[in-house]
């Protein structure tokens, strides 16, 4: 008697549970994406069998496998049956659900016409963004699930975009559930560290299924088998060790001697098979994942009634299953490798090459080609094939599955003579596009060997020097990414090596400006401007508009850092003006945004930000490059107090940033949001994690030195720890080395840490930081004094009452630290306190407490309240007087805006919809309106407007 798999699930009730009520939470638009993690054998693919089942018409169902080629997958294996069901589900809407990028489609879905994809208009990113517009499209019609099986066997490419629409699609109507064997994940592997990302995100929540206990045993054997007695359940117990897929091919042979291992455990049923049966399988066991019934039939010789015959009688056996109608797969892969690996080594290679051979005359992928002739022991054809999938691969701009490619054909480089030839393409070339590959992959060490390794080869006596150049400008490039000294140095020797070289303006002028750029970042700023200079004058003369954007662009900023400010932003005006194409215009948009917040212009900052948001939603990118610049939007938003959306832009960081150099950056914003939230244990320990990071780093990027610093002071002050936080604050004041812009904010931040130190009673600690801070700040360049930053921080810094009233309204002003609203609030309360006015006290202490939780700012919430508890503070008004309004003043640009949609009678959250804030940030500028105006309600402030 053969099994079959269990007519019902067993064991399985808690679990299956927890998928209906992830898909109810998505349905609801929380996220709620699922990993079913278990090892080999334990059920994962029959839960979500009997989940899809049970969903009938409440879900569209969208399943993909991933595929197994050994070291070398193919890219986005289960994406083609995915993107198939979701554009049957579309049907006539899926054209223009798919965006502005739709044609992206054709890498993985080639034109049925045989059109060929035009690939100058497919924008490197637009594939994970057009995916995720059919899916948020079908999810408006009913919620989606998408299933992917066997995520062990990912390549690289599918785990960067499921990495990217995991957290497009958070929040959507769309779930996805994962299944993977842990057991055979690797340690470091690319499966482990998607894994290990998306659950430290909360983008995957995780169902470990374990081993069923003797009952659920007991239930699934007689399901398979009907009536058994308990010498033969408990025999299926103990060799089994409750692995689902281990009793159903136990109770196959129940009845008979049991192997003493599982690979004759899997074979038994495999040997009961005909002849004619058991060479199909063996046949079909060369291909990991699903055979083509054509394909099959190609391999075997063979085809009509004999190779149907064989075929349904392995999966009457429950060996093999029918999958799409047109392909085999093995029921477990399990099976699968026993079979293959029950092969001798010449039958090995034999059937590999056959497979080869067929798939090369149907013209087939290049990467099944590399993984049969490489397993078939061909290493010409090997060589050739995996030249040609990684060159495939990466212009479908899956990278990381590219180098993979590369790298297999680097191994197979030395054997296979005349490579050079078989391959299409010279060593050091390929060397450097290898490199170039494992870089945008994500792997910036392995890209450095690989560049290393190509200049140890090349001979500087014959080599072209641009080639030669080349070679050491990628070396420099892979050492910043890494965050590592020489690139300077490498950069250098690239200038010296193509010096006197005619023909090459355009390579020497984007060699300056590399050089420009790190002499930027390690903040020599007058070597800088000096070779970003150079770089201009180069590129005017050669007409490369893009060089001289880049030029301008460099020199602007590293001016403005010197305080030359005019003549920094008449610099980047300059380089927008020579921006021709769209790389540079939102590279503009990115180096503009950080110089305007730099200069304490955060409203602007955000709005070119956001022009650039909107510049990458027109080119269909709006989750993939539109993120970048998203997450340009995080600091001044933090400043404008407006965390929600600070924290959303950082959600739009969607790609899996395995580079130190970029990374480190915006965990420093991580930590800051922490902080604010006062969630300070997980702050603590991001910051202790990645501490050793930003320190190497900044060795060689001067403001990863200034970032670290700037939230060790914060985290300290966050922890009420303003004696850590002065110290901090020395060691920048302290620093010889030179300093950037963000310094003045830097200092700003001395204000809080002075005040707090006299609430600790450290009065000394306080003065002496109080004149340190002040004998710094007018040491600044008077362009990056700014004025209203020098207000506040000059009466904070005195602590006298009078001074800090002056300094209320500028405190309202949008180019000041919205934290510094409560702050100089809460400073007053205390001064008022301790003169005996109690009122006074109060309404200050009970603005600060408006301030504070509109800002959502925790910390400081906790301070107010601490204060406004010990000294016994109430709220002393009179009836009908609002707080603060013996001190009317001018309404900012941003009120006047709130208050023109308080006439028309909005509610705070539709002004925060009107105007892209948060309805608490609208709520405080409400406040500081009625408190300027004198009035006491919304109404009377409309009527002020009309008036």
């Amino acid at each position: 008697m053969s099994a079959t798999a269990a007519p019902e699930m067993v064991g399985r009730d808690a679990e299956l549970a927890l998928l209906h009520e992830a898909l109810r939470r998505a349905e609801e638009g929380q996220p709620a994406s699922l990993l079913v993690a278990g090892e080999a054998g334990i059920g994962k693919s029959r839960l979500t069998t009997e989940f899809r089942q049970r969903l009938a018409d409440d879900a569209t169902v969208l399943t993909g496998w991933c595929l197994d080629y050994g070291s070398t997958p193919a890219p986005f294996g289960p994406l083609p049956a995915i993107l198939r069901g979701v554009l049957a589900e579309l049907g006539e809407r899926a054209d223009d659900a798919a965006g502005p990028s739709r044609n992206a489609l054709q890498l993985l879905l080639p034109d049925p016409a045989g059109t060929p994809l035009d690939r100058s208009t497919v924008h490197p990113e637009a594939l994970g963004e057009t995916i995720a517009n059919l899916l948020e499209a079908a999810s408006s019609v009913r919620p989606v699930v998408v299933i992917v099986e066997d995520l062990h066997w990912a390549d690289a490419a599918t785990l960067s975009m499921l990495s990217f629409l995991l957290r497009a699609l958070a929040g959507r109507r769309v779930l996805f559930v994962l299944t993977c064997r842990t057991d055979e994940v690797r340690r470091g592997g690319a499966v482990r560290t998607f894994l290990a990302e998306s659950e430290r995100a909360r983008l995957l929540e995780r169902i470990s299924l374990a081993r069923l206990d003797a009952g659920a045993v007991r239930e699934l054997a007689v399901g398979l088998r009907g009536p058994l007695d308990d010498a033969t359940i408990a025999h299926l117990v103990q060799r089994s060790e409750g692995v689902p897929f281990f009793v159903e091919e136990l109770v196959c042979n129940a009845e008979g001697p049991l192997p003493d291992t599982l690979r004759d455990v899997l074979l038994a049923r495999f040997d009961a098979l005909s002849e004619e049966a058991r060479r199909t399988v063996r046949l079909a066991s060369a291909c990991d994942g699903a055979i083509a019934h054509d394909l099959l039939a190609a391999v075997s010789g063979r085809g009509g009634e004999g190779l149907d015959e064989a075929l349904r009688e392995a999966v009457i056996a429950g060996i093999l299953t029918v999958r799409d109608d047109e392909s085999y797969a093995f029921r477990h892969a399990l099976l699968r490798e026993a079979i293959h690996d029950d092969l001798l080594p010449g039958e090995r290679a034999r059937l590999h090459r056959a497979y080869a051979e067929a798939i090369q005359a149907a013209g087939g992928a290049a990467s099944s080609l590399a993984f049969h002739w490489y397993q078939a022991h061909a290493p010409e054809q090997a060589l050739r094939a995996a030249v040609d999938a990684m060159q495939q691969a990466k212009d479908s701009y899956a990278f990381s599955t590219a180098a993979r490619f590369g790298e297999l054909a680097l191994e197979l480089w030395d054997q296979v003579p005349d490579a050079d030839d078989v391959a299409g393409i010279e060593r050091i070339p390929f060397l450097a596009r290898l490199g170039s590959i494992l870089r945008n992959g994500g792997d910036a060490e392995r890209a450095l060997t690989v560049a290393t390794l190509a200049l140890d080869e090349l001979d500087p006596q014959t080599a072209e020097p641009a080639v030669h150049a080349r070679l050491l400008r990628d070396r420099a490039l892979y050492l910043q990414n890494l965050g590592k000294t020489g690139t300077v140095e490498s950069l250098g020797e690239a200038l010296a090596v193509l010096d006197g070289s005619p023909g090459e303006d355009r390579l020497r002028a984007s060699l300056l400006n590399y050089l420009s750029g790190r002499y930027l970042t390690s903040a020599r700023l007058t070597d800088a401007i000096e070779t970003a200079d150079e770089a201009f004058s180069i590129a005017q003369a050669a007409g490369f508009d893009n060089a001289m954007s880049v030029a301008a662009n460099l020199r602007g900023c590293s001016r403005i850092h010197l305080g030359d400010v005019d003549a920094g932003l008449a610099d980047l005006r300059l380089s927008w003006q020579h921006a021709s194409d769209h790389d540079a215009q939102l590279r503009y948009r990115v180096n503009f945004a950080d110089a305007l917040h730099n200069l304490g212009r955060f409203h602007e900052a955000v709005e070119v930000a956001e022009l650039g948001v909107a510049h990458s939603r027109r080119l269909g990118v709006e989750r993939a490059t539109g993120s970048v610049l998203a997450h340009n939007l995080v600091e001044p938003l933090i400043e404008l107090g407006e965390i929600d959306r600070a924290e959303e832009a950082m959600s739009r960081d969607l790609a899996l940033r395995t580079l130190p150099i970029f990374r480190v950056y915006s965990t420093m914003s991580r930590i800051r949001i922490l902080v604010w939230r006062g969630r300070m244990a997980e702050a603590a320990r991001l910051l202790k994690e990645w501490r050793p990071v930003a320190a190497a780093i900044s060795q060689v990027e001067r403001q990863v030195w200034f970032s670290l610093r700037n939230v060790e002071l914060l985290a300290s002050l966050g922890n009420g720890d303003p004696t850590r936080a002065a110290g901090v604050l020395a060691e920048v004041i302290e620093d010889r080395g030179p300093h950037l812009a963000q310094v003045s904010r830097l200092l700003l931040e001395g204000a809080r840490v002075v005040t707090d130190l006299r609430v600790d009673g450290r009065q000394a600690l306080a003065d002496d930081t109080a004149r340190a801070v002040a004998a710094a700040w007018n040491a600044r360049p008077e362009a990056l004094r700014i004025p209203h930053w020098d207000t506040v921080l000059t009466a904070m810094l005195s602590g006298d009452a009078t001074a800090l009233s002056a300094a209320l309204p500028v405190v309202d002003n949008d180019d000041v630290p919205a934290i510094f609203r409560p702050v100089l609030q809460l400073e007053l309360a205390r001064l008022h306190l301790a003169d005996g006015d109690r009122a006074a006290a109060a309404e200050h202490a009970m603005v600060a407490a408006q301030y504070a939780d509109a800002l959502g700012h925790r910390p400081l919430q906790q301070r107010v309240l601490a204060f406004s508890r010990d000294a016994g503070l109430a709220r002393v008004t009179r009836p009908g007087e609002s707080v603060g309004a013996a001190a009317p003043t001018e309404l900012t640009a941003r009120e006047q805006q709130v208050l023109d949609l308080i006439a028309e009678g909005l509610t705070n959250r539709q002004i925060g919809e009107r105007l892209f804030i948060s309805a608490k940030t609208a709520s405080v500028h409400v406040s500081a309106i009625l408190r300027k105006l004198g009035v006491s309600s919304r109404t009377e402030a409309a009527v002020s407007s009309r008036r």
